[in-house]
């Protein structure tokens, strides 16, 4: 097996890291929500939703890495590198968009207060 076929499975195998971090969040995000819909906990909804959000973050972390290594490593074309940045562009808002709902601020407001406990205040 030469580079090229190592980079190539190496990039299948996080590809299929990311999967597995997403279908496995969703799985475990559920499992623990109807465990504590059975023992009425509070917020089920709202841990529910942070789970899930992370586990996507997570699937789609591993994902963008995936198509970095396919893409630079084994076939680096203008035009393949120009629908890598696409992709990335895409996958970073959805990020960003999934920290927001996550944690109800942006990812560079780390340090600053939530907007809603700002509100509550």
């Amino acid at each position: 097996m030469n580079l090229q076929e190592w980079i190539e499975t190496a990039g299948k195998a996080v590809d299929a890291a990311g999967v597995i971090a997403v279908v496995l969040g969703v799985v475990l995000a559920t499992v623990f929500a109807l465990s504590r819909l059975l023992r009425r906990q509070s917020d089920v909804y709202g841990r529910f939703r942070r789970f899930l959000g992370r586990s996507i973050l997570l699937g789609l972390e591993l994902l963008v890495a995936a198509d970095i290594i396919r893409t630079v490593a084994v076939t680096p074309t203008a035009e393949s590198v120009g629908v890598l940045a696409g992709i990335i562009l895409i996958r970073t808002f959805l990020s960003w968009s999934l920290e927001l709902e996550i944690t109800g601020q942006w990812p560079w407001q780390k340090g600053t207060e939530p907007a809603s406990a700002a509100a509550d205040a």
